[in-house]
């Protein structure tokens, strides 16, 4: 017998045997009591904690992602844009001038609004002593302007233009207004020396001298007279000591004198 043949017969022999010794494996789900309880209740205690940790920075996911949906809305989007701009306490100048000057186009986000710019471009209209504004959400901008107030009037060829307490010229009128004195001045304005002077003299009249008053003028920074009912002067010179001027001037008012020099208000002088 040949032992070649023999040997090729017993290895298929082994192969199939170990062919057929294969194990097979199977998952199967362990019963709940598979598990011991001290384990369950470790990995139960090990959830709660990864959701306790977790759950702060979910909450903090979610207000960022609703705060910049806010701010889109409000800064990126017409959704609370300008509709419209209220203006209160302007009777100089009107509504249509006050928007004109604010500038704010239809739409734009209120939240973008520059309120102190605007502001500023509101306060350069010449009857606007200063201004505020102020959002009204969701749509609209309020505008309270202080204007200025008239202390005199001063006749500029065939006009009369009124200037405030610092001089500077607000209004141009065809006609004298009732009620403003009257001053004489080359160039009236807030940086004229004369303009200055002659509205500190007015500011210590008194209200006799004030009711009496026809005009003031002012010849030079040192030469400023009073024009008073009845062709009466009064030499004020420059604007210096004026409560002095005034009570002293005033106390002369009922004296048959066409002029009255109260310049130097220790030494006075009348004629």
């Amino acid at each position: 017998m040949s032992p070649g043949p023999a040997r090729g017969r017993t290895s298929g022999a082994e192969a199939a045997g170990r062919r057929g010794s294969v194990r097979r494996w199977q998952l199967v789900r362990a019963g709940s009591d598979a598990v011991p309880a001290s384990t369950r209740r470790f990995m139960r205690r090990a959830r709660q904690r990864r959701m306790r940790a977790a759950l702060p920075w979910a909450v903090a996911a979610g207000l960022l992602a609703l705060a910049g949906l806010v701010a889109w809305a409000v800064l990126g989007t017409g959704l609370f844009g300008v509709r419209e701009v209220r203006v209160e306490g302007a009777e100089l100048v009107n509504p249509v001038q006050v928007r004109d000057a604010a500038g704010i186009p239809d739409g734009v986000p209120l939240a973008r609004v520059d309120l102190a710019g605007t502001a500023r471009r509101i306060g350069a209209l010449a009857p606007v002593q200063r201004a505020t504004v102020t959002r009204d959400w969701p749509d609209a901008l309020v505008v309270r302007v202080v204007e200025r107030t008239g202390v005199a009037v001063v006749p500029q060829g065939e006009r009369f233009v009124v200037i405030d307490d610092s001089g500077t010229v607000f209004r141009s009128l065809t006609q004298r207004p009732d009620g403003l004195p009257l001053i004489r001045v080359v160039e009236p304005g807030p940086d004229d020396p004369g303009t200055r002077a002659a509205v500190d003299v007015l500011g210590a009249l008194t209200p006799q001298l004030r009711a009496a008053l026809v005009d003031v003028t002012v010849e030079s920074l040192a030469l400023i007279k009073l024009r008073l009912d009845g062709d009466r002067t009064v030499v004020w010179g420059d604007a210096s000591r004026g409560d002095d001027k005034a009570r002293v001037a005033t106390a002369l008012l009922g004296q048959r004198a066409e002029t009255i020099d109260v310049s130097a208000p220790d030494v006075v002088t009348f004629r």
